[in-house]
């Protein structure tokens, strides 16, 4: 059986948002690729000391019981365009 993205976006809607939400975050899924789920998180959460934690215990834990063909879930991990256009502007003292 194929999984679609739509698949993996309900489970967690249902299962993984509200958590993340309560925290001021989200995920987002970059892709899929040979049952391999690459994800990031947004808002508070990314960046979060507890990010990897998140990843194991809440998005890897109910992604892998809905989808048991998934292998691995890995966390990819941005700094936030905004916040390194601060920085530049810190540097450059203009704030």
């Amino acid at each position: 059986m194929d999984i679609t993205l739509n698949q993996i976006e309900s489970v967690l809607d249902a299962k993984v948002r509200p958590s993340l939400a309560a925290h001021g975050g989200d995920v987002i899924v970059q892709g899929l690729e040979d049952d391999v789920l690459k994800v990031r998180l947004t808002g508070k959460c990314s960046g979060c000391p507890a990010a990897h934690s998140t990843n194991e215990e809440l998005i890897s834990l109910e992604i892998c019981q809905a989808f048991p063909t998934i292998r691995d879930i890995i966390l990819v991990e941005e700094t936030n365009p905004e916040l390194i256009n601060m920085a530049h502007k810190i540097l450059n003292h203009q704030l």
